[in-house]
């Protein structure tokens, strides 16, 4: 056994009781009377990560369900701040060196899932594009903040925990602290996932391993360290 596996064990154990034991939390009780202070975000269900595509994958698509229910749910509680942050990429982004080509901008892949779309409120949704993992560089996001400075509460759920989500948890949240904002970041564990590339299949291709859990609850730790609320549910 490595030195590495044998120094971790013990963390990586912690790291799961940590993850068993996350707290529910009250979606009614976190919107309250004021829902203006409020904003749910999706981030980057789409169709080329959740049904059709080559970065599509089942623990992301799973998640589809759920969050449409947490959206309707929190729209029956008057919050109205509901946005889509999404990858719409230009072809030649350079990105795909890193990831292969996915979601292009007018594609089927880029288009919000039908279960979001479909809502009998998502005439109401804001959608940002995005062309990296990023949320706020070189999108709108900014100046949509900029004009509601009456947020304070951020709800984030979507894809991946260990890249787009964990890019937009950790911008808000350290925006927050450089300004002095007064700002409450959230993440649901169960409304957020990542994808799974086993070793052997990524020998296999060639291609880097991901593994899914210890990457999702990882990053999901690393954001409770640096002051994002994650609770288990909502």
């Amino acid at each position: 056994m490595s030195k590495l596996v044998t120094q971790a064990t013990p963390f990586l154990t912690y790291l799961e009781q940590w993850y068993q034991a996350l707290p529910a939390r009250d979606l009614a009780a976190i919107i309250g009377d004021q829902p203006e202070r409020v904003a749910l975000f999706s981030i980057d269900l789409i169709n080329g990560f959740c049904k059709d595509g080559p970065l599509a994958g089942p623990r992301v698509g799973a998640l589809v369900e759920p969050v449409a229910a947490l959206f309707t749910r929190a729209y029956a509680l008057g919050l109205r701040n509901l946005v889509l942050t999404q990858d719409t990429h230009s072809p030649d982004t350079p990105e795909f060196a890193a990831f292969p080509p996915h979601c292009i901008a007018g594609s089927a892949e880029s288009q919000t899932v039908v279960e979001l779309a479909s809502l009998p409120f998502a005439d109401q949704f804001t959608t940002i594009a995005k062309n990296s993992l990023s949320s706020h560089l070189g999108t709108t996001l900014s100046a949509w903040l900029a004009e509601r400075p009456q947020l304070t509460t951020f709800i984030i759920v979507g894809d991946c925990t260990d890249l787009c989500v964990y890019s937009i948890a950790l911008h808000l949240r350290l925006e927050a602290n450089a300004l002095n904002l007064e700002r409450r970041v959230i993440v649901p564990a169960a409304a957020v996932d990542t994808f799974d590339t086993p070793v052997a299949l990524a020998r296999e291709l060639g291609i880097m391993a991901h593994d899914g859990d210890l990457h999702h609850m990882l990053f999901l730790h690393h954001m409770a360290q640096n002051g994002v609320e994650v609770v288990g549910t909502l």
